[in-house]
C-alpha cells in the first residue's frame, strides 16, 4: 500500500517571498530613482544646450554691437540684447524669455602697474579706458538651479586713428613760457621744444653786428671771463693781453642788459702796470679781477676794481720762476696752474703776499701744463696740455691738501686747450690742439669724479685748432679758435650721445683773424650772448647775440594749438619721444573739450595730468574736461636742474577712436 508524503516547505517559500519583496524594496526605487534622472537629465542637457546657444548669441550680439561702435558697447552696467532697426543694441536690465534670463555685465578694466598685463582693481594697476570686462550669463531654474556663463575683455582696437606733432611748424603754433621750439639736428622740417627764457635769436645764426669794443694799444687779447648783469651794476667781462706785451694787462668792458647791448670800457678801465706785463688767465668778481700773469714774482695779481685808477691789491707768488696759466676763485680760495703745478691760495684778505705753499701740501703736480681751470664746488677741472692726459679732476674738498682723483687718458694725439664743466657737474667739455686723425672736442661724463674718463660724445673741428669751449643754452655747444671756421656752434642731445651740426650747415662764423677765447652770459631780461676775444687788433672784443629764447629757465610750459577731430571722438593714449638727461623731466597733461558754437577755438580747456602709463582718461559729464570730445590740446612742463641742460622733446603721438 503506496504512502501520500504531505509537503513541509512552507516556511521556507514565505522566507523567499520575504527576502524578496525585501530586495524589490531596495532596488525597485534606485530603478525608479534611475529611470526618472535619466529623463530629466535628459532634459537639463537640452536646457543646457539650449542655453549655450543662447550664451553665443549674447556673445555675437556684443561683438556686433562693439564693431558698431566702441561708445555703444563702451557703458558700464548689466544689459541684454534686443533688434533694433535690424541691428543689435544693449538695453539695460536683465531679459528672461522662454525660462531663461540672460545679461550681459559689462565693468572696468584693469592693467598691472609694471608689465601692462590685466590684473584685479589695486594700488599697484590701473584703469584702462580702452579695454572692458564682459561677463555672459544665463541661467534657470528648472527643473533645478543652474546656469552657464562666459566672460571676455574687449578692446578698442577698430577704427583707431593717430595725431602726431613733430614738425617745427606744429610746434611753433603753440604757446611757450619759458620754452622755445627750435629745429631737430640738421632737419629743416622737424622741431623739438626746449626749455629757453627772455630773448630772442638763434645760436645756430651767428654774426659780428652786434657791439664791438677796441681794447687798448695794439695787443692780442687771449684770456676772458665774463659777468652777467644784476640789478645793481651792469654785466662785466675782463680782459688779458698774454701773446704779446703790446696791450693793456687787462681791460674791463661794461655791457648793458639790452638787446642789442652797448659795450663799453669805463673810466677806470684798464690796469698796464709798467705795460711789459702778459695776462694768461683771468678771473672776475664785482670788486676784484685776479691775473694770471708772466711775472715770475706776482704769477698771481689780485686787482682792486674800487680804486681810481685800478691797483694792486694783492698777489701770489708761486714757487719757482715759472709763468701762472690758469685761474679761478672760489669763495676764500684761489686754484692756479703754473706749468705742471696746481696751487692753492688763501683769499680770506686780498691784500700783501697771500703765501707760500707750506711743505708744498697745497702743490699738485700734473701731466703737463695745466692751461685752463674750471672749479665747481669740491673738485676742480684741469685742461691740461699733455698728449697722454688731457684732463685731470682734482679733490679741493680740503684745499690745503688738494688730491688728483680722476683723469681723462689719450682722447686723442694732442693736448688740450680749454675746458667747460656744467652747472651740475656731470659733463666736462673738452677741446684740444688741431688733430689730423681725430675729433678735437669731446664730452665726458663727470658724474663720478674718479677714475678714468672716456668720451661720450666726440667731434671734429675741421681746419680749426679750437682754443676755448662752452656750453650754453639749448644743449648747445660753442668751440672757437684759429684756423678754419674759427665759430663753431654745435648741438648735443645727452641722451644719445650725439653731436649733430646746426640745420642746413648754419652755426659756422669766420673769423679770419682768429678766436683766443669765449665766455657766455644770461642776463637778467632773459637775453643770452657770447663774448669772445679775437686777433682783430681794432676790435679784439666782440658780442655775439645767443638764443633762441636766451635764459634757461629752469622751469617751462608749453601749450600746443587745438586739435579739430571734427566729431566726437575717445582719446586713448598718449606716447612720447623725448630726451630726459639727468636732473631734468618733462610732466604732460591733456585737456579734452567740445566745441563752442561749432569751433574749437573758444572750447574750454581743463587739463588733467598724465602718467607714465600714458592712458586719457575718460570723463563724460559734461562739466570742463571732457572725454570723448572734439577738441584737443596738450601741455607739457619742463624742467632742469642746470640751466645748460634741458630735457628735449620731439614729437607727442595721441591715439583716438571715432
Amino acid at each position: 500500500m503506496g504512502w501520500l508524503r504531505k509537503s513541509t516547505n512552507f516556511g521556507q517559500s514565505l522566507v523567499e517571498i520575504i527576502i524578496a519583496m525585501g530586495l524589490s524594496a531596495l532596488i525597485l526605487p534606485a530603478v525608479y530613482l534611475g529611470l526618472i534622472s535619466v529623463r530629466e537629465g535628459k532634459a537639463v542637457q537640452v536646457q543646457r544646450a539650449v542655453a549655450s546657444d543662447q550664451l553665443r548669441e549674447l556673445v555675437e550680439s556684443v561683438r556686433q554691437v562693439r564693431e558698431h561702435g566702441w561708445a555703444y558697447f563702451a557703458v558700464d552696467g548689466v544689459f541684454h540684447p534686443e533688434i533694433s532697426a535690424g541691428a543689435w543694441t544693449l538695453v539695460p536690465g536683465v531679459q528672461t524669455l522662454d525660462g531663461y534670463t540672460r545679461s550681459i555685465t559689462v565693468s572696468p578694466a584693469y592693467r598691472d602697474n609694471t608689465t601692462g598685463q590685466i590684473a584685479p582693481e589695486s594700488a599697484s594697476s590701473h584703469l584702462d579706458p580702452s579695454t572692458k570686462l564682459a561677463v555672459f550669463t544665463v541661467s534657470w531654474t528648472t527643473p533645478f538651479t543652474s546656469s552657464v556663463s562666459s566672460t571676455a575683455y574687449l578692446t578698442r582696437y577698430l577704427d583707431n586713428l593717430t595725431y602726431i606733432e613733430t614738425t617745427y611748424a606744429q610746434f611753433d603754433a603753440g604757446t611757450k613760457s619759458g620754452t622755445s621750439v627750435n629745429y631737430t639736428g640738421g632737419s629743416p622740417t622737424d622741431g623739438e621744444i626746449t626749455l629757453g627764457g627772455g630773448g630772442h635769436g638763434d645760436w645756430c645764426t651767428p654774426d659780428l653786428t652786434l657791439a664791438q669794443v677796441d681794447l687798448p694799444k695794439s695787443g692780442v687779447a687771449n684770456a676772458l671771463t665774463a659777468i652777467p648783469a644784476t640789478s645793481e651794476n651792469p654785466g662785466y667781462a675782463f680782459a688779458g693781453t698774454g701773446d704779446n706785451a703790446s696791450g693793456v694787462s687787462f681791460a674791463k668792458v661794461n655791457i648793458t642788459d639790452a638787446d642789442p647791448p652797448a659795450a663799453s670800457i669805463p673810466t677806470p678801465g684798464t690796469y698796464d702796470p709798467g705795460g711789459n706785463m702778459k695776462t694768461n688767465g683771468v678771473f672776475g668778481e664785482a670788486d676784484y679781477a685776479y691775473l694770471s700773469t708772466d711775472n715770475n714774482t706776482k704769477e698771481i695779481e689780485i686787482i682792486n676794481l674800487q680804486t681810481n685808477p685800478y691797483s694792486e691789491s694783492g698777489y701770489f707768488d708761486a714757487p719757482g720762476n715759472g709763468n701762472g696759466n690758469g685761474i679761478w676763485v672760489s669763495g676764500s680760495v684761489g686754484y692756479m696752474t703754473s706749468s705742471n703745478k696746481f696751487y692753492t691760495f688763501d683769499l680770506s684778505s686780498k691784500s700783501g703776499n697771500r703765501g707760500l705753499p707750506l711743505n708744498n701740501a697745497h702743490v699738485v703736480t700734473l701731466a703737463g701744463t695745466g692751461v685752463k681751470i674750471r672749479v665747481n664746488g669740491t673738485y676742480a677741472y684741469v685742461a691740461v696740455n699733455s698728449v697722454a692726459t688731457q684732463v685731470q679732476i682734482i679733490d679741493i674738498s680740503n684745499p690745503a691738501f688738494p688730491v688728483i682723483v680722476g683723469q681723462a687718458n689719450n682722447l686723442n694725439d694732442q693736448g688740450a686747450t680749454g675746458i667747460f664743466v656744467n652747472d651740475t657737474a656731470t659733463r666736462a667739455y673738452v677741446v684740444t690742439a688741431n688733430s689730423a686723425a681725430s675729433p678735437e672736442l669731446f664730452i665726458l661724463n663727470i658724474e663720478t669724479k674718479t677714475g678714468n674718463h672716456t668720451s661720450l660724445a666726440s667731434y671734429d673741428s675741421g681746419a680749426m685748432s679750437p682754443k676755448g669751449v662752452i656750453a650754453v643754452t639749448n644743449n648747445k655747444v660753442i668751440l672757437v679758435g684759429t684756423g678754419g671756421t674759427e665759430y663753431q656752434v654745435v648741438n648735443y642731445d645727452d641722451s644719445s650721445h650725439v653731436i649733430s651740426s646746426c640745420p642746413n650747415g648754419s652755426g659756422l662764423l669766420n673769423v679770419d683773424t682768429g678766436i683766443n677765447d669765449i665766455d657766455a652770459v644770461v642776463q637778467p631780461s632773459g637775453n643770452a650772448f657770447s663774448y669772445i676775444i679775437t686777433g682783430d687788433a681794432g676790435t679784439e672784443f666782440k658780442v655775439i647775440r645767443g638764443g633762441p629764447s636766451g635764459q634757461l629757465a629752469t622751469t617751462g610750459t608749453f601749450e600746443s594749438s587745438a586739435y579739430d577731430v571734427l566729431a566726437s571722438t575717445a582719446f586713448n593714449r598718449m606716447i612720447s619721444t623725448a630726451s630726459l638727461p639727468s636732473g631734468t623731466d618733462i610732466h604732460f597733461q591733456v585737456a579734452i573739450a567740445d566745441p563752442v558754437s561749432g569751433s574749437c577755438s573758444g572750447a574750454n580747456y581743463v587739463f588733467r595730468d598724465i602718467d607714465f602709463t600714458g592712458i586719457i582718461p575718460l570723463d563724460d559729464d559734461g562739466l570742463g574736461y571732457e572725454n570723448p570730445g572734439q577738441c584737443l590740446k596738450y601741455r607739457v612742463t619742463l624742467t632742469t636742474s642746470s640751466i645748460s641742460i634741458s630735457p628735449v622733446l620731439y614729437d607727442v603721438t595721441f591715439n583716438y577712436s571715432p
